[in-house]
């Protein structure tokens, strides 16, 4: 132990230890004597402990031990509060500001307690003053790292979404903006759209622009962080559902940048998100046409079948499916026997995949049979049949 603090059941555990227990894990009882252990219990620094501790690391120094630090004082409410109110003085913002970003980044319990604070809806406000008077503070990066690492409380979230309706206005503004540090203000200004959208109504969802699209596709066009990446990829599949989104993101470019992407994607998470807003965007005819207008579309889909997971094989399959209904010219049949698209659904036959995914694959080859019927792995009809 570095910190040691005993619990309200009168166990003492080392700091970091038992925050990451209440705070990271969110588990709700001692992990000793299994009593409840609310999060906003007391842990009281137990200081006999600490000394022996120290005593027993100064008598073995010789033998390599180092002297334990002394450990941060908790976190003053108080001073929280001033901070908040400091943020509203021009003249003291970026101080308190940056003094936040400290405390943020300290441990988990201190951005559990900003979160409750009112630190986010203050930094919101920061921003969105920002974007009224049309230029850059100093500050803004600060405050969207923290906003990042505190999150924003879900009421809160669809409270503020109603009363300033500017902010994903202000948060579309940050993403054009040039300046230093650009890839790191437009990565964490990514992150807060994705926190905001987690809560967003239909009836904000339904008011975004072809700029906004633009901005966002640009994210991901700029190769930024892989958490902005992510970040923007949740925000595009957010707004998917409603048909005008999907048409401003056609024609921001979206699905030859998502094409792209997902040809250097490591991640299963960012090639499930990938998938999931293809399958919405071929599901409109100007998306199918620029998804078969790169080269690489059908065979970027077909070779994540069956290696990634059963969640981007449902989604690889209804987009072929689509493009094979609504598309499916003999140019556009012979591509996906060429790229391997067809023999990946007679393997996704035999697989052990969930049964309305072969289903969906023996429809496809079915109703494509003439036209396949030379291909070695669907000459046996058992494989067509139900």
């Amino acid at each position: 132990m570095t910190d040691p603090v005993t619990a309200i059941t009168g166990i003492t555990y080392d700091r970091e230890s038992i925050e990451h227990w209440l705070f990271i894990s969110r588990n709700t009882i001692c992990p000793v004597t299994k009593q409840p252990l609310p999060e906003d219990s007391d842990l009281t620094p137990n200081h006999t402990l600490r000394r022996l501790i120290q005593a027993w690391c100064i008598e073995n120094a010789s033998k390599g031990v180092d002297s334990i630090p002394t450990p941060k004082p908790c976190l003053d409410k108080f001073h929280v509060r001033k901070l908040i109110e400091d943020l509203s003085l021009p003249q003291l913002q970026v101080k308190a500001i940056r003094e936040l970003e400290l405390l943020a980044a300290a441990n988990e319990r201190n951005r559990k307690y900003l979160a409750e604070a009112g630190v986010p809806r203050a930094l919101l406000l920061f921003i969105l003053t920002c974007f009224k008077q049309g230029r850059i503070f100093d500050g803004l990066q600060e405050a969207l790292s923290i906003l990042r690492l505190i999150r924003i409380p879900s009421r809160e979230s669809k409270v503020f979404l109603i009363e300033n309706d500017q902010i994903i206005e202000s948060l579309t503004w940050v993403l054009g903006c040039n300046i230093d540090n650009h890839v790191i203000v437009k990565s964490h200004a990514a992150s807060v759209l994705k926190m905001l959208f987690e809560e967003a109504s239909s009836r904000v969802l339904e008011r975004l622009n072809p700029e906004f699209f633009d901005r966002v596709v640009g994210v991901i066009r700029e190769k930024i962080t892989q958490q902005g990446i992510n970040a923007a990829l949740k925000v595009l599949l957010t707004a998917c559902p409603w048909g005008g989104n999907r048409i401003m993101m056609v024609e921001s470019g979206a699905v030859f940048e998502l094409i792209e992407l997902e040809w250097r994607s490591p991640e299963k998470k960012t090639t499930e998100m990938i998938l999931g807003i293809l399958f919405h965007l071929c599901s409109c005819a100007d998306g199918r046409e620029q998804f078969l207008s790169h080269r690489g579309g059908i065979a970027v889909v077909a070779k994540r079948i069956l290696n990634v997971s059963p969640t981007a094989d449902e989604r690889a399959i209804l987009i072929l499916a689509m493009i094979c209904k609504f598309s499916g010219t003999s140019m556009v049949l012979q591509e996906m026997l060429n790229v391997k698209a067809v023999s990946k659904l007679c393997m996704m036959l035999q697989s052990d995949r969930a049964a309305y995914l072969k289903e969906k694959a023996r429809e496809i080859l079915r109703s494509h049979s003439d036209e396949w019927k030379n291909s070695p792995c669907i000459d046996n009809a058992s494989l067509l049949s139900r």
